[in-house]
């Protein structure tokens, strides 16, 4: 008896993550199709605040499927903390080099490309 009740309440957590996930992935593709100006057109950190939105809803995303999917939160606490702020910090590394190199060519091929809008 205790197994079947703990198997249902495995279901409604994965029921819950699976809506959060999908709540999350709903914003990013809303935005993604309207692109505020405000957002899009509005320089933070070397970008627009559409794409760091857009990277902190990935990095949660990110999360969560390690969490509950890797089963991380049945895990010692040293490697869950080894696990996901490895990955957190390696993601937003990835992230600054990708922003730096990409706005270092659009400054220097920037004047030379005619870009078709």
């Amino acid at each position: 008896m205790a197994h079947a009740q703990e198997h249902t309440s495995h279901t409604k957590l994965i029921w819950k993550v699976f809506g959060i996930l999908s709540a999350i992935t709903l914003v990013e593709v809303i935005l993604g199709i309207i692109k505020p100006e405000f957002l899009h057109l509005t320089n933070f950190l070397g970008t627009s605040l559409l794409n760091i939105i857009f990277l902190v809803l990935t990095l949660v995303k990110a999360y969560y499927i390690t969490w509950f999917f890797m089963h991380m939160a049945d895990e010692k606490k040293n490697l869950r903390r080894a696990v996901v702020w490895t990955a957190f910090f390696l993601i937003c590394y990835l992230a600054a080099l990708l922003l730096i190199e990409g706005s270092y060519i659009n400054d220097v091929l920037g004047p030379l490309t005619k870009w078709n809008y």
